[in-house]
């Protein structure tokens, strides 16, 4: 097996997507014998295991939770075989550096495009114009370092191809879905524990409430719906969805921020997961949902597209086609005996397992 060191901007104690798989591909891979370093963030209120090693950082004001780290490569990380960045930016400019250094083969995973980072410095559009031509250029540049770039879906492999040219190797290589975590569960105690139990058609989304997910989607789409809307997680586009919801009158339950051991009940409290979001790179809240048994409503856009199996693991709508997001809840709805026994068939091919596997095969292809 071999040696492999990640360099990523975010890590525990943060709970997001990449935090997820990067944790998830790393306890596999050791599993299977091989040792696969983390260089990440420094942050408080966490300690790092063996192989985990933090560097000083600094808060980034413009996105809650993000720690801004120094590209720098720690002493103890040495006789690796492999640099994989998850990251273009402070920490990945740093697995650049030690790849080049000791000619090793580069490989970066490409989780969100980095123009989408733009709203987050500036609402003025002209300077947003002009930050996101900056950072596909940037983006551009630096994936053109990589021995294989790594992305989460067909649909993404696909846009970014056409973006970077053929110069560039991009390999699929799903992020996986811990199934022994991720799957049907009793939701008695979670209902209650959350004032759920007089709900009888529970519909909703977890994830980070950002502007680009277009979550207010989901509470037009809901309006005359007999069914209660329930969000699960922040950011900062909550109070608008809640001020929304109001005028509305819409029943919608925000949950707040849900302990990762609360999301497999949470999915399976739910008759469908809506997820309007057209910026993913693959979903992995979708194939979660899925996993646990739940159908997805989900725009047809971006990863979603693929993510998605049409009349299998849910339905789509067009972008910013409401009343079609409407109907597709409500066919959802009256299918979901047969969408869940199809969600449930699907288990086995969308595991971290099989994800690793792939993995393992573009190690190989770039050792070469």
């Amino acid at each position: 097996m071999h040696s492999v060191v990640a360099f990523t901007d975010t890590y525990l104690p943060t709970v997001n997507g990449v935090t997820y798989t990067v944790q998830s591909w790393r306890e596999r891979w050791l599993a299977r014998g091989g040792r696969m370093d983390v260089v990440y963030p420094d942050a408080d209120d966490y300690d790092p295991a063996d192989g985990e090693y933090p560097i000083r950082s600094l808060p980034f004001p413009f996105y809650d939770g993000f720690r801004f780290g120094l590209p720098r490569v720690p002493r103890a990380v040495r006789d690796v075989d492999i640099v994989h960045a998850h990251t273009p930016f402070a920490l990945g400019l740093g697995g650049l550096r030690l790849a080049r250094r000791e000619d090793l083969p580069f490989v970066v995973s490409y989780h969100t495009p980095s123009s989408e980072y733009a709203s987050y410095l500036t609402s003025r559009e002209r300077i947003e114009s002009g930050i996101e031509r900056l950072s596909e250029s940037y983006e551009r540049w630096f994936l053109g370092h990589a021995a294989a770039v790594v992305v989460p879906s067909e649909a993404t492999r696909d846009d970014l191809q056409s973006r970077v040219g053929d110069d560039v190797s991009i390999r699929v290589v799903p992020n996986g879905v811990d199934i022994e975590r991720f799957r049907p569960v009793d939701t008695d105690a979670f209902r209650e524990r959350h004032d759920l139990t007089d709900a009888e058609t529970l519909v909703g989304y977890t994830g980070r409430h950002g502007y680009e997910k277009c979550l207010s989607d989901i509470i037009d789409a809901a309006d005359g719906l007999d069914a209660t809307v329930v969000f699960g997680g922040d950011g900062p586009a909550r109070e608008q969805l809640e001020a929304r919801t109001r005028a509305r009158g819409v029943d919608a339950r925000f949950l707040g921020f849900l302990d990762r051991e609360e999301l497999p009940a949470f999915y399976s409290s739910l008759d469908a997961f809506l997820f309007p979001s057209p910026v993913e790179t693959q979903g992995l809240v979708a194939l979660e949902a899925n996993a646990c048994g739940t159908p997805v409503v989900g725009v047809d856009g971006g990863a979603l597209s693929d993510t998605i199996e049409e009349g299998v693991t849910g339905y789509h709508y067009d972008l910013g086609d409401i009343d079609g997001f409407t109907a597709a809840i409500e066919r959802t709805l009256s299918e979901v005996e047969a969408l869940e026994r199809r969600c449930l068939d699907r288990r086995e091919s969308m595991s971290v397992e099989h994800a690793v596997d792939r993995l393992a095969e573009v190690y190989d292809a770039v050792r070469r």
